[in-house]
């Protein structure tokens, strides 16, 4: 997976995880409470029902008190007179008061007239519920609630049915009545069906708001990882103009000094040994002397050729170290310029030799910049350690390169400083750069990862 797509996943793979927990969550809860809130709607309907069974009966049992209290065991008059006023009880279409004695004999049934005087205690309803029987059982112990399914009569068709029995013990009979449940489950049924709704509704607008937020996210994702990318790319061309433009730089002062140096000096080399051979074959007697001025020349080609050796790749910084490398760089720089440099080292050597040649090179860069623009008199170089931390700073007394409100900038082209600054960033470091008119301090920090013990430990 490339990188762009590796960002592209951890920036919207989270937050698709956070939509769907967030989502499932919200419909979570929100059905959890819709359903609480159905099912309380739902018992405080039944207990409505339920109550309005208790006044029902109540006002049946007040009708027939009088009668069915003066009344005897076996006083048929006074049980017509009682199935008279609870036939003529009913109230609604579909509510009515029902008698059955405790044999599942009916004795009152105002809206089925093939129900009286005959046995139901076996009838069963579509359930399988022994609906007399148990409605009989209810009347014995007291008086009580049962549910079961009955025709309905306004429809002829089985509805829910919740009904409440009392006992008139003395008659031995059942008096009931009921009510239908069907409409609290249409009620019900209608709040389940805005829960599924609202639930959709819920995943409509969370699908509305998510989508366009994920889209969103990954747009973002592709337009920094493509705008990155093209910075790098931008980048990477200057980089590898910049290291064309130096090794070209480089080449055209090696093909300098070639020429202007260990060229000229070859060939005056050739010229005075070609004399020389002339005046022995001429017999002449100061050949000696055109040998000497070769034999100058060529000691003088020698040191041309030692000295841009030791410029490319210092052998002192491969054997004896950064401080004795940059001692030899100073002497040189000295002898070649006229500018004093002094070299204080109170650091151990500690760094890698990758780390150590980037500070020389530093140091080169450094001293070349004193050399062409700050017409010091004076340069000092100091090596100590913090912490484990390599310093490497460098100051001259020259004029430096800021303006007169003390600002600092880097000098024309600013090459050997973005060098020195690409130097330190391979390592982690920083490079500081203080100038003023009173000269300038340059200031290279390695980190504790430059060490060679850093190193080891991570190879090992």
């Amino acid at each position: 997976m490339q990188l762009r797509h590796q960002i592209v996943a951890l920036a919207i793979g989270p937050l698709v995880l956070v939509i769907l927990v967030v989502t499932a969550f919200i419909t979570w809860q929100s059905s959890t409470l819709a359903r609480s809130s159905i099912d309380t709607f739902e018992r405080n309907m039944l207990k409505a029902k339920e109550t309005e069974l208790l006044n029902l009966t109540n006002l049946a049992l007040s009708a027939i008190k009088d009668v069915y209290q003066s009344a005897g065991a076996d006083d048929d008059a006074a049980k017509e007179r009682v199935r008279q006023i609870l036939t003529s009880l009913d109230y609604g279409e579909d509510g009515y008061f029902f008698v059955y004695d405790y044999d599942g004999n009916n004795v009152v049934h105002p809206r089925q007239a093939f129900r009286p005087g005959h046995n139901w205690y076996n009838l069963v309803d579509p359930d399988g519920d022994k609906v007399i029987a148990n409605l009989i059982i209810k009347a014995k112990e007291g008086g009580g609630l049962h549910q079961y399914k009955w025709e309905k009569p306004s429809s002829g068709e089985m509805a829910d049915k919740l009904s409440f029995a009392a006992g008139l013990d003395k008659w031995r009979w059942m008096i009931g009545t009921g009510v239908y449940l069907d409409d609290v489950f249409v009620q019900t049924a209608s709040a389940k069906a805005d829960l599924r709704r609202s639930i959709g509704d819920t995943f409509l607008i969370v699908a509305l708001i998510a989508v366009p937020a994920v889209l969103l996210v990954f747009a973002t994702c592709m337009w920094i990882t493509l705008h990155e990318r093209r910075m790098a790319d931008g980048k990477l061309k200057l980089l590898t103009q910049r290291i064309i433009d130096t090794q070209e730089e480089e080449r055209a002062r090696l093909a300098r000094e070639l020429h202007d140096g260990i060229s000229q000096n070859l060939v005056g080399v050739r010229y005075a040994f070609d004399l020389a051979s002339r005046k022995v074959k001429g017999g002449s007697g100061d050949a000696a002397l055109a040998i000497d001025r070769g034999i100058e020349a060529l000691n003088d080609a020698i040191k041309e050729v030692r000295d841009l050796s030791h410029e490319l790749r210092p052998r002192l910084l491969d054997d004896l170290g950064l401080t004795a490398a940059l001692t030899s760089l100073a002497e040189h720089f000295s002898e070649r310029t006229g500018i004093g440099v002094s070299v204080e080292s109170t650091a151990a050597q500690t760094l890698a030799p990758e780390a150590n040649t980037a500070l020389y090179r530093i140091a080169q860069e450094a001293l070349t910049n004193v050399e062409r623009h700050s017409g010091a008199s004076h340069v000092h170089v100091r090596i100590w350690s913090t912490k484990g931390r390599v310093r490497m700073s460098i100051s001259d007394d020259g004029t430096g390169f800021g303006n007169n409100r003390g600002e600092t900038k880097a000098p024309a082209g600013g090459l050997g400083l973005r060098n020195m600054q690409e130097r330190m960033a391979h390592f982690r470091g920083i490079l500081l750069v203080n100038s003023s008119a009173e000269g300038t301090i340059l200031t290279a920090m390695m980190p504790r990862s430059a060490n060679l013990d850093s190193i080891a430990v991570d190879a090992a």
